[in-house]
């Protein structure tokens, strides 16, 4: 597929989203993380109680990534600042997590994942709206999980042809994209009176 195209479907993404990870040890994940995310046009990334060598980050971040996504560090969960209005996903194998398949993905998200050999703390499970979790036998890299993560956000949020019944690609292109009729919600406003006729 030329880049080009691949670069469309990514920026034909609905809504926002981020990735971060608590209590992460080692740089290079973070590192793996931010091209990924950098890669799948994540908004920013983020780190709670994480011990950092940004030195490393930028090593294994051969992309950039840091030239375009910002990278904010947290020293606790109840330091963590989101966006208004961006919902927190915790990314975690609990029982009563939901399978990743199964997860309708919020329009403005940030997913954050638990430290190499550990899992989200009781404290940043409580802050999550909702748990996820990755329908596997044990637990992956934490750099592999987030790419994985973001694929489902991808192909669930993206604007993709539909699959075919039988193996190979698509038969149809994906549809294009139609723009509704502007909509007015407060016919009083002043500010609405170029779209309404005028300043009369």
């Amino acid at each position: 597929m030329p880049k080009g195209l691949a670069l469309c479907k990514v920026r034909d993404m609905r809504g926002y989203f981020a990735l971060g990870a608590e209590g992460i040890s080692k740089s290079g994940n973070i590192g793996t993380i931010m091209r990924s995310g950098h890669a799948f046009g994540a908004s920013f990334v983020f780190t709670v109680n994480a011990a950092l060598d940004l030195e490393e980050v930028n090593r294994v971040d051969t992309s950039g990534g840091q030239d375009h996504v910002p990278l904010y560090t947290y020293p606790s969960v109840s330091a963590m600042a989101l966006p208004e209005g961006c919902t927190l996903v915790g990314v975690e194998l609990t029982d009563d997590a939901v399978d990743l398949p199964s997860f309708r993905h919020p329009l403005r998200a940030a997913y954050v994942l638990g430290p190499e050999r550990g899992s989200l703390s009781p404290a940043m499970q409580a802050r999550c709206e909702h748990i996820i979790k990755i329908p596997i036998k044990f637990c992956v890299n934490v750099a592999v999980a987030a790419a994985i993560v973001m694929y489902d956000r991808m192909i669930s949020l993206g604007r993709f042809a539909e699959r075919p019944v039988r193996a190979g690609g698509p038969i149809a292109p994906a549809p294009a994209h139609v723009h509704g009729r502007q909509k007015v919600r407060n016919v009083d406003s002043k500010r609405m009176r170029p779209l309404l006729g005028g300043w009369e």
